[in-house]
């Protein structure tokens, strides 16, 4: 019976743990550690999504920005309001299998996102391309961007 909780336990932790994923993060950029934009990740059908529902003004970066790199329907489309992540499935640990976009460059990466050590303030996103593959810490928005 006790090993019954601990397993119902540790079920429920790792339920709970996929939905941290959802809610807003603030994507930050890797060169010069400024905000970026915001991406809302939400859950539809059992799978993660996200779109970016808010870009930080920045110098060099014109207001509302259009996907110049991006290609087909996406190409110079508003880039605030464009899914950038689709299709994750959850796999116990991490949000994986599916994809995300990067609006500067126009490419798409496979990617996984997971939090760290229980940490639901900070978000590890990894892009892949074949074996090389690079990954972000995005952090939890607060009403305040």
């Amino acid at each position: 019976m006790k090993y019954l909780f601990s397993i119902l336990g540790l079920a429920l932790a790792l339920n709970l743990f996929g939905q941290t994923c959802v809610g807003q993060w603030v994507t930050i950029d890797d060169n010069t550690g400024e905000k970026k934009s915001v991406v809302e990740l939400y859950k539809k059908d059992g799978k993660l999504y996200g779109h970016i529902v808010y870009i930080f003004p920045r110098k060099g970066v014109e207001e509302n920005p259009k996907c110049k790199e991006c290609s087909g329907e996406l190409k110079n489309k508003p880039i605030t309001g464009m899914q950038i992540v689709k299709n994750l499935k959850w796999d116990g640990s991490a949000w994986e299998g599916g994809t995300i976009l990067d609006p500067e460059n126009g490419k798409t990466y496979t990617v996984k996102i997971w939090t760290e050590n229980g940490d639901e303030k900070k978000l590890n996103v990894r892009g892949y391309i074949g074996p090389f593959y690079r990954t972000q810490t995005w952090v939890k928005a607060t009403k305040e961007y």
